[in-house]
């Protein structure tokens, strides 16, 4: 069951009028922070959202006729659901996919909108995919695994061949990892176009299955809390792909949930790329974790977009209020006329933008004749904060800032 070149170079002929040839942008802002010259591949452009379409289209492809007829049935997040659903209305088979409770409405819905039957089961991809598989015994529908299957990472290694193809001198490629398909067939079109090139995953902290499987030299189950990266949220590495990691790939590091999210903010303001969690774990490695690397054409791939509105939003607010950009203002002012416009005209000398206005005297915990004050205040960094700070003290104002 080994993958090789040859499977990659087939499976590309399969997508050739199917998959778009995404783009790899180089990105100065990034190149900058880091000291390297750095590349963005940008799969986050991809039908459906994400690279999975590659290796699910491929599968489905390669499919005897007599197995078609039964259909088709995948576990996911999201994305390989998607992936599955697309490919197999192309091929006019029906598809059943079984996603965990809580995926992003946003991917629920494309997925239904491919014309799959979707499942809703379980807290994360792995009681999903049990549950996939007990459907599966009963209907007979040829089980799509989302990594562990050797044309799914052959679809997914056609990105490797498109990435030298057009940075053929790329020193680093660095690629998020869940259960190790697209890192797998990366890995194995990479090395044999430019052996070299050194190749490292990136896993989030949370749940580092497969780092975890390496240090132990045994594919190893862990068990951790949920995490903004849902695209790569796999408790098990497959066995396929642990094989292949362990061979090729040079290493695998892990980033946590605040520089995922710092990632997604900054791919969206500086890149104008937007990525889900998955996705932006490439830069958030390149960014926190290659710190010593200097004078390399790095390249991150961006491996999906598919992320909720609300989720996005969030990321946000808090990237913004933790980069000092928008604060909190808590404050007591004397309840009588006037007071209010004080303050108002106090924040306006320094520049900052009232964003809303809380005005309480009813609670139990505000002295009779004063009226607690919240403000949302948009500034511009860390500096303007201090300013205002400043400005408040000096007009003997109690307050607190979050």
């Amino acid at each position: 069951m080994d993958v090789t070149f040859r499977d990659i170079q087939e499976a590309r002929s399969h997508l050739k009028d199917v998959v778009y040839k995404t783009g790899l942008v180089h990105n100065t802002t990034f190149s900058e922070m880091t000291g390297n010259f750095i590349y963005l591949k940008t799969e986050n452009l991809q039908k459906t959202g994400s690279f999975k379409l590659r290796g699910a289209f491929n599968k489905i492809a390669n499919l005897p006729k007599e197995q078609k007829q039964y259909g088709v049935i995948a576990a996911s997040a999201g994305n390989h659901a998607q992936g599955v659903a697309m490919a197999a209305t192309a091929y006019g088979i029906k598809s059943t996919i079984v996603m965990p409770k809580h995926a992003p409405l946003s991917k629920i819905a494309a997925t239904k909108s491919y014309g799959a039957e979707v499942v809703l089961y379980g807290e994360v991809y792995d009681e999903a995919y049990e549950k996939a598989r007990q459907i599966q015994k009963q209907s007979g529908a040829v089980f799509v695994h989302p990594f562990d299957d050797r044309e799914i990472i052959a679809g997914q290694g056609t990105i490797g061949i498109e990435i030298l193809e057009d940075v053929p001198d790329a020193d680093i490629i660095v690629v998020p990892i869940g259960g190790g398909g697209l890192i797998s067939g990366i890995v194995i079109a990479a090395k044999h176009m430019k052996p070299d090139i050194k190749i490292i995953g990136v896993q989030t902290k949370n749940l580092p299955s497969m780092a975890r499987s390496l240090s132990q030299n045994h594919i190893t189950t862990v068990e951790g809390p949920a995490t903004i990266a849902d695209g790569i949220a796999v408790k098990t590495p497959g066995e396929l792909t642990f094989k292949i990691v362990k061979k090729f790939v040079d290493d695998i590091v892990t980033v946590d949930e605040d520089e995922i999210a710092n990632a997604i903010l900054l791919l969206l303001e500086r890149a104008k790329v937007v990525s889900e969690g998955a996705g932006a774990a490439s830069v958030a490695a390149i960014l926190n974790r290659l710190d010593i690397v200097r004078n390399k054409k790095i390249v991150a791939l961006i491996s999906g977009g598919n992320i909720d509105v609300n989720m996005l939003s969030r990321i946000i607010d808090k990237g913004l209020v933790k980069s000092g950009r928008k604060i909190f203002v808590n404050t007591l002012i004397p309840d009588r006329p006037g007071t209010l416009s004080q303050l108002l005209n106090l924040i306006a000398e320094t520049g900052a933008n009232v964003l809303s206005i809380t005005h309480d005297r009813a609670t139990a915990d505000i002295p009779l004749g004063y009226a607690k004050v919240k403000l949302e205040l948009e500034t511009a960094d860390v500096q303007h904060v201090v300013k205002i700070k400043e400005l408040l003290v000096q007009n003997n104002y109690s307050f607190s800032i979050q």
